[in-house]
């Protein structure tokens, strides 16, 4: 098998792991990220009704106004958690759980991370 196939299925098997003991409800919404080679993905779910209160990534107009350069770094990573942030802060919800969708808590996931806390998120 491929090293990138085992990657794949390593991180799922992560990801089932993690979801196991976490879900979103009306009150605490599930932040999940999403990141590629290019760009990197979050949306807050409420896994009791199955809906996306909102989400955010690097291919939307107004988060590629503020991104310099490539869009596959954690500069980019803190700015669109900042901007998931403030839009769940718009909503009326101060608290998440983080779901980190079976990667590592480093990097750019750390970055997404800290920028949502920067928006006064808590988790």
């Amino acid at each position: 098998m491929e090293a990138a196939k085992k990657r794949i299925l390593a991180r799922k098997r992560n990801k089932a792991h993690v979801r196991k003991k976490i879900s979103g409800t009306p009150e605490i919404l599930r932040v999940s990220v999403f990141r590629s080679s290019k760009h990197i993905y979050g949306q807050a779910i409420d896994d009791k009704s199955a809906k996306t209160i909102c989400s955010v990534s690097t291919l939307e107009s107004d988060v590629k106004e503020k991104i310099e350069g490539h869009s596959g770094n954690k500069a980019t990573a803190k700015i669109v958690g900042k901007v998931l942030g403030e839009k769940l802060s718009a909503k009326g919800y101060d608290k998440i759980v983080f779901d980190r969708n079976g990667y590592l808590y480093h990097g750019r996931i750390k970055s997404f991370a800290d920028g949502i806390r920067e928006a006064g998120i808590k988790f």
